[in-house]
């Protein structure tokens, strides 16, 4: 056991494809949602929320209150199916037909590297005395990371969301940023308990429901580590609202 589990966010509705079940669109010859399963097997736990139609094997299912309700009342369910135990989660949607297990290998390492805010871990074993990630999270903190208004919105008062500097250090989530400096949060990876207080203020903002609730407004309060795509090939977080999308992706995997 890693600690690690994995939920897919499988319940849009697909308004630009004429309401078709998207996750289930076929890519290089296999549903969407099973290319990201794929990129997600070493998981402990897989856990897809929404439609989702025939499923390999081990692979829990659960659904968004109410249905429909948007993709934070979808991870909101998904994390009420993990088990005791598991520290990280990769959040991500189902329509990632690009992504890939070292993809996510990477958002894994980089949210390794650094510390939470509330109880900083040893140092992963796996990054050499080399490595700048490893090397950074070794310094002092002396001061915290710049506020990034930008995450901000009128349910994120009071605090906006802090924007994670160079060095990755009390970050509580990592996720991909595109060229230009666009975050990818349906492309990600959380500490569990992080994750879990920023569902748990989000409602607590709303009235203690999370059907509709901005995606943008889990950020608030938290840091982000950013992580620019390294490895070759087409961008894991390209997703495909459009039947151009997918036609893109189609050549993508020739």
């Amino acid at each position: 056991m890693t600690g690690y589990a994995a939920i897919l966010l499988a319940g849009g509705a697909a308004r630009r494809m004429g309401g078709v079940d998207k996750p289930a669109r076929a890519v290089g010859g296999r549903p969407m949602l099973h290319r990201v399963l794929d990129a997600v097997a070493d998981a402990d736990q897989r856990i897809v929320v929404g439609s989702s139609g025939p499923l390999p094997r081990g692979v829990r299912t659960a659904r968004e209150e109410p249905p429909g309700g948007g993709p934070v009342a979808a991870t909101a369910a998904g994390l009420a199916w993990l088990d005791p135990g598991t520290t990280t989660v990769a959040v991500l949607a189902a329509d990632l037909p690009l992504l890939t297990t070292a993809a996510v290998a990477e958002l894994r390492r980089a949210l390794a590297a650094c510390h939470s805010r509330d109880d900083p871990p040893a140092l992963d074993a796996r990054h050499s005395r080399d490595d700048p990630l490893a090397l950074a999270a070794r310094q002092p903190r002396d001061d915290p990371p710049a506020l990034d208004a930008a995450a901000a919105g009128p349910e994120d008062a009071p605090a906006a969301a802090w924007r994670e500097t160079l060095d990755g250090r009390y970050a509580a989530l990592a996720c991909y940023v595109d060229g230009d400096g666009r975050r990818q949060y349906l492309c990600a990876v959380w500490r569990v308990p992080a994750l879990r207080a920023a569902l748990d203020r989000l409602a607590a903002a709303r009235g203690g429901s999370l059907d509709g609730a901005p995606v943008r407004g889990l950020l608030a309060g938290v840091a982000v580590r950013e992580v620019s795509w390294s490895g070759s090939g087409p961008p894991p977080w390209f997703d495909c609202d459009t039947d151009e999308d997918v036609r893109r992706a189609e050549e993508w995997t020739r």
